[in-house]
């Protein structure tokens, strides 16, 4: 029988999980409950994803303002300067929030014409009109409200994150410039808070040979537990959301744990090598908004290993327009599967690969589990994909 179906991905329903669920058996039941009722078989090689926040709601991994605010005063006697923060009441308000608690004076440093992933805080041809430098000049909340307007709204949210920013200050202790050079900073202050997430290390690297005296990220903040809250070692409170309006959840600890016990499980129950990983936002760009979706450190920070590297594909539209194209229909496709089967290990600078994906395998299928679950009310937080691995050639 002719093979006609390629990759699927279906979006798995699961209960709603609590703090201390067993969440690995909640998976493994969910998916074979999936099947059963669908009736779909698995093959070795199928992928399960679990997004972020099913694990970290088990995990119990959330933390309060106040948690952040004590941890601050830890790290910090004085002033604070926080640099390069992304616009976002989900990812950031809360934190800002946090941080204004302790009563410190905060220079907040905002980069422009948009953040590090794309929301902007004003519109670039206006920017360039008014003849504004965004490689050296710095303004002031003054400066900026005088070219820009009272209320500069963003174009999706309506939000006008510099008023957003503002607001969260306690007896007027945060002050608000805009820059693209970190350096800036040190005008004003000289401890400073690192809040951008992927530039964070050059960041901080540019801070110190600056001179800056203190210099910490937001991956240094909640690395271990501030009165009995969540916590995370490796990203801190990189990757947290907005949980309520006093609390945020962190991204999930130990995630290895969890995708390496999920796939032994569903060994064990159905007998089939099955590759797991949990997944956060995926790692793509609106063209229109031109917001970069990735406001997570890393797109998983869990996965099997038989999910590791770069696909290794051949260009089939390529192969059809060059060395095949005067075959006929049924010659053509033989050529192409015997291509497939023959294929190199490493196709890296082969004509016959020009034009497929350089990217990491996880942050492919974190983007397909992303945009599949969704972030409302689907109510799919596991995601199956199955067929992923297969090829034109596989019958």
């Amino acid at each position: 029988m002719v093979r006609t179906v390629g990759t699927t991905v279906r979006g798995i329903r699961a209960p709603i999980v609590k703090k201390g669920d067993d969440l690995i058996n909640i998976v493994v039941d969910s998916v074979i409950n999936a099947a059963e009722q669908e009736g779909f078989a698995f093959e070795d090689r199928d992928i399960i994803g679990i997004t972020e926040s099913l694990v970290a709601r088990a995990q119990g991994n959330y933390a309060t303002v106040e948690d952040i605010a004590k941890d601050v005063s830890q790290k910090f006697d004085g002033d604070i300067g926080v640099v390069f923060p992304i616009l976002s009441r989900n990812r950031f308000s809360l934190i800002l929030k946090g941080i204004a608690l302790t009563g410190k004076k905060i220079h907040l440093l905002l980069s422009y014409p948009s953040d590090e992933v794309g929301n902007q805080l004003m519109d670039i041809d206006q920017m360039e009109r008014l003849g504004i430098n965004p490689y050296t000049d710095i303004l002031t909340e003054t400066e900026y409200r005088k070219l820009f307007g009272e209320k500069v709204a963003h174009p999706f949210t309506g939000v006008d994150y510099v008023k957003a920013y503002k607001d969260l200050a306690i007896n007027n202790n945060i002050e608000i410039y805009l820059s693209n050079n970190p350096r800036s900073i040190l005008n004003y202050v000289d401890d400073v808070l690192v809040a951008n997430i992927h530039d964070r290390k050059r960041t901080k690297r540019i801070l110190k040979e600056a001179g800056a005296n203190k210099v910490y990220g937001l991956e240094d903040l909640l690395t271990k537990s501030i009165d009995n809250s969540g916590y995370n070692p490796e990203y801190g409170l990189l990757g947290s959301n907005l949980a309520s309006e006093n609390e945020i959840k962190l991204f999930p600890r130990d995630s290895q744990y969890y995708v390496e016990e999920i796939q032994r499980k569903m060994w064990e129950r159905i007998g089939k090598n099955i590759e797991v990983m949990v997944y956060g936002d995926g790692a793509f760009k609106d063209p229109v908004g031109k917001i970069w979706e990735l406001a997570d450190p890393v797109v998983s920070p869990g996965y099997t290993s038989g999910l590791e590297g770069t696909p290794n594909e051949i260009k089939l539209k390529y192969l059809a327009d060059t060395e095949l194209k005067n075959l006929n229909d049924d010659e053509v496709q033989e050529a192409i599967k015997k291509k497939i089967l023959n294929k190199n290990d490493n196709l890296i600078g082969q004509e016959e690969s020009l034009g497929t994906t350089p990217r990491r395998l996880t942050d492919l299928l974190g983007s397909l589990c992303d945009l599949t679950s969704g972030s409302g009310d689907k109510g799919t937080p596991i995601v199956l994909i199955q067929g992923y691995f297969d090829n034109y050639a596989t019958d």
